[in-house]
């Protein structure tokens, strides 16, 4: 859908954070009966961070957020929390963040797995556009403990980090222009970890669902927008499998040139994977004032969502 109020909101700082420890496919290669040519074939993943707590490396991140942007834990109105691999089962690890981060609105924690920095992206400009001036969104993951390391089909995939951005009210639309969120509970099993297990994923079913809703998403929220494939500057997917994103760019005619990627040196870090690809591409220079980018996941539940913002907040020096 589109969006429609007079009060919208644009994004005024960002932050990443990734845990010390390397782990390259030659350390899996070493133990498991899998080689690195194998790994980086089929997946795009070279290496992946392991170590740090969900709360401990969204607070990394949401402070960097909060120095770009000039501001204080005094200045944030809300903090959203997309994270599947919570600290605690209660209270919420955004309630620690919160603590460390000195920010007395409310705080909660969004779980839609994958898709969790985009649905809490929508959830963001909701709230501001019902009066809230500024608010701190991350997405933050500990994967690599909810993997079962001698696993040598899902430990070689997920890694730890976070992404944070905060967005601050403007008068009128603001940055996002449309987007689409979803989810098909039927196919929920496909991929799930109960409390206290490890992961389980169905891999090719996976795959196939993957591409068809991040198409299916991504085109209607292009259509929302009343935009096309050749409006989009940048797309920045969820970062879960190479193949996965170059084929559903193929399907949706979009060049791998105009593509976010992060994949390579972070594996699959869930909610933390697109706004880490996001903040790497904005240090890098890929994202130019009114652009069109698209943003683009998918998850367990099995969830989806997109969104179009067209990019009219801070940039790094040096981008016009």
């Amino acid at each position: 859908m589109t969006t429609s109020t007079q009060r919208g909101a644009t994004i005024i700082g960002w932050g990443t954070a990734l845990p010390d420890l390397i782990v390259t496919n030659a350390d899996f290669e070493a133990r498991l009966d899998t080689t690195d040519e194998w790994i980086s074939e089929r997946t795009g993943i070279h290496e992946r961070r392991h170590g740090g707590t969900t709360a401990g490396l969204a607070v990394e991140a949401g402070r960097n957020a909060l120095n770009m942007a000039g501001l204080t834990g005094d200045d944030i109105d809300f903090i959203l929390l997309a994270t599947t691999t919570p600290d605690y089962q209660i209270p919420s690890t955004a309630s620690q963040v919160q603590e460390e981060l000195g920010i007395n609105g409310g705080a909660c924690d969004v779980n839609a797995a994958c898709s969790g920095f985009v649905y809490g992206l929508v959830q963001a400009h909701g709230l501001i556009a019902m009066g809230l001036k500024r608010i701190l969104l991350i997405g933050s993951e500990t994967l690599a403990r909810l993997t079962d390391q001698d696993d040598r089909n899902t430990a070689i995939l997920f890694g730890n980090g976070a992404g944070a951005v905060v967005l601050e009210a403007v008068e009128g639309e603001g940055q996002l222009v449309s987007f689409d969120l979803g989810s098909d509970g039927t196919a929920r099993k496909l991929l799930d970890a109960p409390i206290g297990g490890y992961m389980n994923m169905v891999g090719k079913e996976v795959f196939r669902k993957a591409v068809t809703v991040m198409v299916d998403s991504a085109k209607i929220s292009m259509a929302s927008a009343n935009l096309t494939t050749d409006d989009i500057a940048l797309v920045v997917p969820h970062q879960a499998n190479i193949r996965i994103i170059e084929t559903a760019c193929s399907k949706l005619g979009m060049p791998m040139d105009r593509v976010a990627m992060v994949l390579h040196r972070t594996g699959n870090t869930s909610s933390a994977s697109i706004p880490l690809a996001l903040v790497d591409a904005l240090e890098n220079g890929r994202v130019q004032r009114d652009d069109n980018v698209l943003l683009v996941g998918f998850g367990a539940g099995m969830s989806w969502a997109s969104a179009v913002i067209r990019w009219t907040g801070h940039l790094p020096e040096g981008n016009k």
